[in-house]
């Protein structure tokens, strides 16, 4: 079964920033592996997403600003967060997609807080 933790969350000054890990147990390779948020009262949106070959995709709030990238050093896939804004306050979440045989599935972490102060 595929376990996801993330971590990194945490309480930051606007303008700060923040680096969220995820860390998967159960399978060692996925098709994609994406964050998303969900601020309070609002629905979960895409954050940014890389595939196995290290190629980024980001939402437009996201551009510029984050950075998704696979660390080998800890075996995990990051979120580099800079220059936060008090709108990026949320719970983050991991999310990863896989084939297995014919069958796509998808887990999820069981998020961390980020909340950006003004």
């Amino acid at each position: 079964q595929v376990r996801l933790v993330e971590s990194g969350g945490g309480l930051v000054r606007a303008g700060g920033f923040l680096r969220l890990s995820c860390a998967a147990s159960g399978r060692s390779s996925f098709d994609a592996v994406a964050w998303y948020r969900q601020p309070v009262g609002s629905q979960r949106d895409w954050v940014a997403r890389i595939s196995p070959r290290n190629n980024a995709n980001y939402n437009d709030f996201a551009k510029g600003r984050f950075t998704i990238y696979t660390n080998n050093a800890k075996d995990t896939v990051d979120l580099q967060m800079d220059n936060l804004k008090p709108e990026d306050t949320g719970v983050y979440y991991c999310h990863v997609e896989w084939w297995d045989y014919d069958e796509q599935k998808s887990a999820w972490g069981q998020g961390t807080q980020v909340t950006v102060s003004s």
